[in-house]
């Protein structure tokens, strides 16, 4: 029995729609509108339930901060972090996002630009803010992971898993389909674990806080601790899409950093919250 038989060829169109040969309506730009309509969904449904105090105006500031933020973040992102040498011979290539060219990590980087700035604009706390925004992200993370997949990109490592995927673009072009090695559908497994899991638990958690009367930014620390955990574990089953970094890819590597700066905030969250608690007994 052939290969083509035994696992699913990719064959999803990336497009949606297609108007002529420059202009199409494609998947991945749905799912950054998806993500952007799941955020002011949510901003709406926390001031109506009391969880914020981020009228419509408001809200409003805070999903325009979050575009430029998440749009450029993520595009300069990725072309420092995954094609830096690219970016200098050419800068024009930032503006051509159609070509494709997206880093998660750069997206969050962008959001906390925009977090800064919400804080100023708005005359709140910066880790109060940030608590909230953070929420907002998973959902996005969803709609991008799909993408990936609907996109043929990002794909996993070489596997014999019964749900394997053979992704064309994997292989050298005209490569015949029964000579292409199946692989994790790691874009899956992002979505599932950085984009909905990570989106109940920290919801969970965000309305568990406001019960308890946390401290602000336990919430960011905690959303930077998952996150970077689970795009980690998700680092083992696909591959490498740019060189090492000390031997790990670069996924992991930036995982890492995140993953330091959320403890960082947890702490600083935590101790301030145990001095808060002591005042108050003594008082």
């Amino acid at each position: 029995m052939s290969i083509p038989l035994l696992y699913w060829v990719h064959n999803l169109d990336p497009v949606l729609l297609r108007f002529n040969d420059k202009l199409a309506i494609h998947y991945y730009g749905i799912a950054y509108v998806f993500g952007f309509i799941a955020a002011i969904l949510l901003l709406k449904f926390y001031y109506r339930r009391g969880y914020s105090t981020f009228n419509s105006q408001e809200q409003e500031t805070i999903l325009y901060a979050l575009v430029i933020g998440v749009m450029v973040g993520g595009r300069l992102g990725y072309l420092l972090l995954y094609d830096i040498s690219n970016l200098f011979r050419n800068p024009i290539i930032f503006i051509k996002i159609w070509e494709g060219g997206m880093a998660s990590h750069g997206g969050i980087i962008g959001c906390g630009f925009a977090v800064w700035w919400l804080s100023v604009k708005l005359k709140e706390p910066l880790l109060k803010v940030s608590d909230i925004i953070v929420t907002l992200a998973p959902a996005g993370i969803f709609f991008g992971r799909i993408a990936n997949f609907i996109n043929g990109e990002l794909w996993g490592k070489v596997t014999n898993k019964s749900w394997a995927v053979i992704f064309p673009m994997s292989a050298p072009p005209g490569t015949p389909v029964e000579f292409i090695s199946p692989r994790h559908p790691s874009q899956l497994y992002e979505a599932g674990l950085e984009g909905l899991f990570l989106g109940l638990l920290i919801l969970y958690r965000f309305r568990q806080g406001l019960l308890k009367n946390r401290a602000y930014g336990q919430i960011t620390g905690e959303f930077f601790i998952i996150y970077s955990v689970v795009r980690i574990f998700c680092e083992f089953f696909r591959e490498p899409d740019a060189s090492l970094i000390l031997g790990l890819s670069r996924g992991i590597f930036y995982s890492i950093i995140l993953l330091i700066t959320g403890v960082s905030i947890f702490m600083f969250s935590f101790i301030k919250r145990y001095n808060m608690d002591g005042n108050r007994d003594m008082s």
